[in-house]
């Protein structure tokens, strides 16, 4: 049986945003949350906690999306990659110079892109979307 869960886009403005709204959608009877970690999401999506069980199949509906498309673009993804490459960062510094070189020439994934692209990833996931 499939299981349907609702992502509201107009609540989603800023990636810290897209997470309250991941938790709120799969998270509601947990007593933790994930936290804002595209790694994480991914393994939300596999199951075994939160609103998926296992490989359950879940159909993903997400409202307005478009919203989300503009709110995870790109001045969003500039921002992420820029906030990796601050003095002192633990994060890869060749790995985010390069992906915001890429997003800057107008070739590369925006946040949002990585989300659906992840959401893709998963066979149990069906995704609908307005």
């Amino acid at each position: 049986m499939t299981k349907d869960l609702i992502i509201t886009g107009s609540n989603i403005y800023d990636i810290t945003s897209f997470y309250s709204e991941i938790n709120r959608v799969f998270m509601h009877n947990e007593n933790w949350k994930i936290g804002e970690s595209l790694d994480a999401f991914d393994d939300l999506l596999y199951g075994g906690f939160g609103a998926i069980n296992n490989s359950q199949t879940v159909k993903i509906i997400w409202t307005d999306i478009a919203l989300s498309r503009k709110a995870l673009g790109y001045e969003t993804t500039k921002t992420y990659y820029l906030n990796k490459l601050q003095p002192g960062s633990p994060f890869n510094k060749q790995h985010f110079t390069a992906k915001l070189k890429e997003l800057e020439a107008g070739g590369g994934e925006t946040y949002f892109d990585v989300v659906i692209k992840i959401l893709s990833e998963h066979s149990n996931i069906i995704l609908v979307t307005d």
